[in-house]
């Protein structure tokens, strides 16, 4: 009984219970659940039934019937000859690749963006970030159906460059490369303006006045007093940029060609082209684990070696 009293009593307050249960619900019944439905179709043998959820306990044999090979074939190749450089794989680094430089560029355009902003006037700021979030209030469908006719063969950007006589026929520049990152890198901006603005914003610009009276140059006072203040804005805008552009579907099947396939068209092509569930949902676990593991690595790394820890 005294163990329960204590209990209790380290518990917070009913509010501060509602609070912090409310996002914990949330978490609960959108990610954890669905993810625990994956994982469970990712270890099922579907066989040639039409549906994926199968039992995986064999009542006759009394065993857990797990299908391993779901996540193996994704690494190995048809004949089994060990780790190869399969079309998942591929799919992989390739999301990787475009889902990190596209959050470089989101950081080299949005931090400057971020910095004007905290730094301007409170009578002009309120419009500053009325432009950010303004994409937000359109389709997103009709935003990317927009960069198609401005970087189509005769979209806006090729009739102008031909226009004034630049070029002569139209220029590639529509399921490329160049089109994916200049999509992607639209799209997720505002993800990283907004939490740079909220950092930088709460700088107290008498360091920069104190770095400047010990001589440091204005670039110098940036380099080393600002962006290591920024730090807490740069790593969450990163994150919020990175983790939902290498799963991306959406821009890379209407900006990207068909050698630019990323991870997200092939679970869609495995789920609703091929019907294979289970490796679908491998290919999602998978993903995710990619991301997620390393995440909480650094985080706790950082709280280690946090000034209060060490």
């Amino acid at each position: 009984m005294h163990f329960f009293a204590r209990l209790l009593q380290g518990l917070p307050s009913p509010g501060r219970r509602f609070v912090i249960g409310v996002p914990m619900a949330w978490l609960l019944f959108f990610f954890m659940l669905p993810f625990l439905v994956l994982l469970y179709i990712s270890f099922v043998d579907m066989g040639n039934d039409i549906h994926p959820f199968k039992p995986l306990w064999d009542a006759q044999a009394g065993v857990l019937r797990l299908k391993y090979e779901n996540y193996s074939s994704i690494f190995t190749s048809a004949e089994g000859a060990g780790l190869v450089q399969t079309i998942y794989v591929e799919a992989y680094i390739r999301s990787l690749a475009y889902a990190m430089c596209t959050a470089v560029l989101c950081l080299l355009l949005g931090y400057p963006f971020a910095y004007a902003i905290a730094r301007s006037s409170q009578a002009v700021r309120p419009a500053l970030l009325m432009m950010v979030m303004l994409p937000f209030w359109t389709s997103f469908l009709l935003r990317v159906y927009a960069w198609k006719g401005i970087l189509a063969d005769q979209g806006v950007l090729n009739r102008l460059f031909m226009a004034l006589g630049l070029v002569q026929e139209p220029v590639q520049m529509l399921y490329t490369d160049v089109s994916m990152l200049v999509g992607m890198t639209y799209v997720y901006l505002p993800f990283m303006v907004l939490p740079l603005y909220a950092t930088l914003v709460k700088l107290d610009m008498r360091l920069l006045e104190a770095a400047y009276d010990l001589g440091a140059s204005p670039f110098k006072a940036f380099w080393l007093v600002t962006v290591p203040l920024s730090r807490a804005g740069i790593i969450a805008g990163f994150m919020l940029v990175f983790i939902p552009a290498v799963g991306e579907f959406v821009i890379p099947s209407l900006l990207g060609g068909p050698e630019n396939i990323m991870v997200g068209r092939v679970v869609w092509d495995e789920m609703f082209t091929s019907n294979n569930w289970p490796r679908a949902s491998a290919l999602a676990v998978s993903m995710i684990a990619l991301i997620v593991v390393p995440l909480a690595l650094y985080y706790r790394s950082a709280a280690q070696s946090a000034p209060g820890n060490a």
